[in-house]
């Protein structure tokens, strides 16, 4: 209980600072919702493994650290420190962040004259306070999730995307989040907000890198609206330090026949939460929700999926693919929520996951709850090992037994990919998967 009062008031005592120090910015309007947040903080306190939603990971390593916030320290980066940590392809919109806060100098952000808005959402708070006031923390609940109550708490900085009616975004729009060496370890609350008006399309990509082996905390959510007749496909690279701690949450809210892909790569971090959760509010909206996570060392990665049909004719489509080597942990819970309303709803749920060695272990927790009787809803996972029938076939054919190991492996990650339509960060995720493979030299040479 002492250990439990201590983090607390480490937070409260934080937040009493942090909110002198934003005091005259022009932010007024946010201050009843950062305090309603942090004292709903207060309330929940951390998660523990008696919460059944985190039953399978203990946050402990999280909260008995004491974070600082990152301030206002001055990082200088160059273009070329950054060059090589996101997909090729063009960079015309670009938004970068170090230690969570943004980088003019390193970032493209959306040119003002032709009425797509992207840009920092500390300039956002100044400038699109109307847009803000509508949307912004109406969708992520703080009220039920600790981290998402520290998010809107401290939220200061991260991206505002607004795509106006009947606009089609071409290229994809880049947030990259870098950490750094500190002095101490720092907790970063990057808030981002995306609205796609109705008739719209965009691919926006989250892409969190480290460029030191640090332990820090990203507490990221990111809310997005999308309307009626709009598209967004998402996508959610998290390749940090093996040290580093990170809570993200996406939560989507759907118009009437919108379409929305998720597409989520977990390599990084040493404890890695990944919440997705969207609301099919609109008659007639489509998702999907497609994740690879890859585990190795003591790496642990818990995926939590919510998704609600509120609507009758949606469908959803869920596919998570997990590779766990050495003592590394993954978790995927699938929860799907079909109300009573949403009469013809299509959902469907998979989960398969390899385990490469004798001490990785894998949790599942395939869900359905429905409360409409005219319903189409399966769900399904699967745990193995690879198949040394095959291993053997591909050795019979000339491949040496290594590069056949990380052939199936390879293949195995693929079907996730392969669901990626951009291409150019398809292939991207395919160089970094096959780079995480110990035999990934050899999986060059035989493709």
């Amino acid at each position: 209980m002492i250990a439990v009062t201590q983090e607390r008031d480490h937070y409260l005592e934080s937040f009493a600072r942090f909110e002198k120090a934003t005091a005259g910015n022009g932010q007024e309007w946010l201050r009843p919702v950062r305090r309603a947040a942090i004292a709903r903080f207060a309330e929940l306190g951390f998660p523990t493994t008696r919460d059944e939603d985190w039953r399978f990971t203990n946050v402990a390593p999280i909260a008995q650290i004491s974070f600082q916030l990152a301030g206002d320290a001055h990082i200088e980066l160059a273009p070329r420190d950054i060059e090589q940590l996101t997909f090729p392809g063009p960079r015309d919109i670009q938004l970068v962040f170090v230690n969570g806060r943004y980088a003019p100098t390193l970032s493209s952000p959306a040119s003002p004259s032709d009425g797509l808005s992207v840009r920092s959402l500390a300039q956002a708070f100044r400038d699109d306070r109307d847009v803000l006031e509508q949307h912004l923390t109406r969708y992520a609940g703080y009220h039920q999730d600790a981290f998402s109550a520290l998010n809107t708490a401290f939220m200061e900085d991260g991206a505002f995307i607004h795509v106006p009616r009947g606009r089609v975004v071409e290229e994809p729009i880049r947030l990259l989040y870098v950490s750094t060496a500190t002095d101490a370890p720092i907790v970063t609350h990057p808030r981002n907000l995306i609205v796609l008006d109705e008739d719209s399309q965009a691919v926006i990509v989250e892409d969190y890198v480290s460029l030191d082996a640090d332990v820090y905390f990203s507490n990221v959510v990111t809310e997005a609206v999308v309307g009626q007749n709009s598209v967004l496909s998402h996508y959610l690279i998290e390749q940090e330090s093996k040290q580093a701690f990170n809570v993200s949450t996406l939560r989507v809210e759907q118009g009437r026949s919108s379409s929305v892909a998720s597409h989520t790569v977990l390599l990084g971090g040493a404890l890695v939460r990944n919440n997705v959760h969207p609301v099919l509010a609109g008659e007639g909206g489509t998702c999907l929700i497609n994740g690879l996570f890859m585990g190795t060392g003591r790496q642990h990665m818990d995926n939590f999926m919510l998704v609600e049909h509120a609507s009758p004719h949606c469908d959803s489509r869920q596919f998570y693919q997990g590779i766990l080597d050495e003592q590394s942990h993954g978790i995927f819970s699938g929860r799907i929520i079909v109300h009573k309303d949403a009469q013809k709803t299509d959902a469907k749920q998979t989960n398969n996951n390899l385990l490469l060695s004798q001490e990785a272990q894998i949790d599942t927790k395939p869900q359905l709850e429905i409360y409409a009787d005219d319903v189409k809803c399966t769900h399904g996972a699967t745990i193995g090992q690879i198949d040394e029938d095959a291993i053997f076939y591909l050795c019979s054919r000339g491949i040496v037994k290594d590069a056949a190991r990380a052939l199936l492996l390879f293949g195995f990650a693929n079907e996730s990919l392969e669901r990626m339509k951009v291409e150019s960060i398809r292939k991207h995720l395919q160089a970094l998967v096959a780079q995480w493979l110990p035999e990934g030299k050899l999986l060059e040479e035989v493709r």
